[in-house]
């Protein structure tokens, strides 16, 4: 014990201790007006999957009524059934898992070499090349279906899934999403010492880029495959009904001269559950990895 701790009586020791630690350690509580506005907002975001359930589960004559059913009915397995049977679920969600896992790996990969490299790096025109990458996502993809549709039926990929896959492999919006986080959240401090101990490109990209562009990357890996996963337009051109996506899949059910909205719904329902799992599965992890790259940085 000191002899500034002997001057300072015991109970003022004790007070200032407790106090320290608490202010380091203390957690901010929200308010219950905070609470009721998360409750409305989480409703209206729930509302329009809880709609699709319920209409999945009743007829379609008793979707035509009035006022619309406000709950579950008892033909939720039928309806599930007949759309999974109707629109040929099975191979759609095989060729789905496939056409998005690759998309959604490649792009984070690609973007995520990309975005380090217009970061970290210095090379003739960097900035000319990042300008024609952001200029890119200006342009609408409509445009590009007809050459890219051309170009496909030239390599003879018509109605392959390769055809839907090849145009996404990494995004311009990946790459710039990735940039941006780097250019904080990578020291450059960082690679330069990697660089005095001998490490070579590889290792510095596999040891020090991606650990610490680890969350970006769980966020970039999500958005893709959302996106990937519920794309219509280009595999509707691309793909046919013998080798379809989950969406183009679900096209089919629209079709006929009086279309069930019922079993319409309740495809969407089955369309939307592998979102559902993949996010109730990774969302915690992606949350966390966004909060420890918050707290790092």
């Amino acid at each position: 014990m000191t002899t500034s701790e002997l001057t300072i009586p015991r109970s003022v020791r004790k007070e200032r201790r407790p106090r320290g630690r608490m202010g380091a350690g203390k957690q901010l509580h929200a308010g219950p007006v905070t609470y009721v506005v998360l409750t409305v907002f989480a409703l209206v975001s729930l509302a329009p999957l809880v709609w699709t359930a319920i209409a999945a589960s009743r007829t379609d004559r008793r979707l035509a009524q009035t006022p619309p059913p406000l709950w579950f009915g008892a033909n939720l397995f039928k309806n599930l059934q007949t759309a999974w049977d109707q629109a040929g679920l099975g191979t759609a969600m095989f060729n789905s898992v496939i056409v998005a896992g690759t998309i959604t790996v490649s792009t984070v990969l690609f973007s995520t070499l990309a975005g380090f490299a217009f970061a970290k790096l210095r090379f003739r025109f960097s900035s000319l090349l990042l300008l024609l990458t952001i200029g890119t996502m200006m342009i609408p993809p409509q445009l590009a279906v007809v050459p890219l549709y051309l170009w496909m039926s030239d390599l003879g990929w018509s109605n392959q899934l390769q055809t839907v896959i090849l145009p996404s492999l990494v995004t311009a919006f990946g790459t710039f999403f990735m940039r941006q986080y780097l250019v904080q959240a990578l020291p450059t401090e960082l690679i330069e010492a990697a660089r005095v101990d001998g490490a070579s490109s590889i290792r510095v990209v596999w040891h020090v880029v991606f650990p610490a562009a680890r969350p970006a990357m769980a966020v970039l890996g999500l958005l893709t495959f959302v996106f990937a996963w519920n794309d219509f337009l280009w595999p509707i051109i691309a793909l046919n009904q013998q080798n379809p996506t989950v969406q183009v899949a679900l096209n089919s059910l629209g079709t006929g001269y009086v279309p069930d909205q019922a079993v319409i719904m309740a495809g969407a329902l089955l369309g939307t559950l592998p979102l559902l799992v993949a996010f109730l599965l990774f969302g915690k992890q992606i949350v966390g990895g966004i909060m420890q790259g918050a707290i790092k940085g």
